[in-house]
């Protein structure tokens, strides 16, 4: 088996035996491999080492069992948790706070389906079929592309060899970002470009369908330089290469006549009200000043920002450098028509998620930070009222991170970070708002 089909099995073992003994020996030797082998593996496919992750999902089944009315102790000793005791240790550590509280914030929990996403990983023979769509040598190596700094498989995306980059997806969504990579580069922009199959199509049928393209030249900046010695001249590069990208869409948006995004609806509608739950489940320590005086902040600012089609996820791994400079964008699925802050905005958080410690992160932080903002103003000029809104774009970024992160079960240590990282913004807030001036 492939390491996706190994994952996929193990998964799928780990979720029907919950409630049996089981161990990351057993697991990695049904699995052929050895101990530490399948541990690295399985890590990087899930952002957990095997007993983390066992323990993760024991809790989140338990407390769906007891939501619907079956007793803790009895639903503890089920799970192999010996006791009540030892259960209400692990939830807190697990959810923040005690399971009666966890219940009390959010009502009955119900099964997600969503929440089995890992789990429906592509298998290497699903791969190869796909790829005979374009007559390739079925010999090729296939590699997970992996993202936030190596720790979690991106399932969607392989590398097929040295020179081709596979993706799968939804139809609707491939084809906005395969239409924005088109009109880009009939504007002179680099841009990935789709490889037609042996039919003469730009993507496959079928669900899911898939896209292959050529690897764009550069490679994203490692953490390390990010935040190392050169790394305002890096932001400036990072934010001179979104302002030009920022250009380039603004001359395509009519012909594209992207979805429009309305962050204030997101911001009230589910991610504010979920953050302030949050808040209290996980003691995060932001009071009702903060949450009022945001609110009343982003209500004013979010009608004067100016708004076009933007790229909506520059994190460090779609943006690609060679030489020291800024080479091309890659991934324009979840482009819409936004506010363009947020792209230099995600763009900084995204290297912030990225720091092994915030404290430490926090002076080449603010500098980067700086750096991403004076050279996108270099060459697409900030409005007045986007420079007095980096703060509160910033904590918007992190309230919809959070409270989606949150939302699905595979992305909760995502949650984690970004949680972290909006307390962290909050504690710098008066030197985020000293940078634009």
């Amino acid at each position: 088996m492939g390491a996706s089909e190994i994952i996929r099995w193990s998964l799928d073992f780990i979720e029907s035996t919950l409630k049996a003994e089981i161990s990351p020996r057993e697991l990695a030797e049904r699995a052929g491999y050895s101990l530490r082998q399948f541990g690295g593996l399985f890590l990087r496919a899930t952002g957990l080492p095997p007993k983390s992750y066992i323990v993760k999902r024991r809790l989140y089944h338990a407390i769906i069992e007891i939501s619907a009315g079956r007793t803790a102790a009895d639903v503890a000793a089920e799970y192999g948790f010996g006791s009540y005791a030892g259960f209400y240790k692990a939830f807190v550590r697990g959810y923040g706070c005690s399971p009666r509280r966890f219940l009390a914030l959010y009502g009955k929990v119900a099964p997600k389906e969503e929440d089995k996403m890992e789990k429906k990983a592509l298998s290497e023979a699903e791969l190869r079929a796909a790829l005979a769509s374009w007559g390739l040598a079925q010999d090729l190596p296939i590699r997970e592309v992996m993202v936030m700094g190596g720790t979690k498989a991106a399932g969607d995306v392989w590398a097929i060899g040295k020179e081709y980059i596979l993706k799968a997806g939804d139809r609707e969504r491939l084809q906005r970002g395969l239409f924005i990579a088109n009109a880009l580069k009939a504007h002179g922009f680099l841009a990935v470009i789709p490889i037609k199959t042996s039919d003469g199509a730009e993507m496959t049928e079928g669900k899911p369908a898939f896209t292959l393209t050529r690897k764009l030249k550069g490679m994203p900046l490692s953490p390390a330089k990010r935040l190392g010695t050169g790394r305002e001249g890096y932001g400036e590069e990072y934010g001179r290469g979104l302002a030009k990208l920022h250009l380039a869409l603004a001359a395509i948006e009519e012909e594209i006549q992207p979805m429009e995004e309305d962050l204030a609806k997101q911001l009230t509608g589910w991610a504010l009200p979920a953050l302030r739950l949050q808040n209290e489940q996980w003691k995060m320590g932001l009071n009702d000043g903060f949450f009022e005086g945001f609110a009343a902040e982003i209500g004013e600012s979010l009608p004067a920002l100016p708004k076009q089609l933007i790229h909506r996820d520059p994190n460090p791994g779609n943006l690609l450098f060679e030489k020291g400079k800024l080479s091309g964008f890659i991934d324009f699925e979840l482009s819409v028509r936004g506010i363009r802050l947020w792209d230099p905005c995600y763009c900084a958080t995204g290297i912030l998620s990225e720091a092994e410690s915030l404290p430490e992160a926090e002076r080449g932080w603010i500098e980067l930070l700086r750096g991403i903002l004076h050279g996108y103003d270099e060459i697409n000029p900030l409005t007045a009222a986007e420079k007095r809104s980096v703060f509160p774009v910033l904590c918007s970024i992190q309230a919809i991170c959070i409270s989606y992160f949150e939302s699905r079960e595979e992305f909760r240590e995502l949650a984690k970070k970004s949680r972290e990282m909006l307390r962290f913004i909050v504690g710098v807030e008066e030197k985020i708002r000293q940078i634009p001036s």
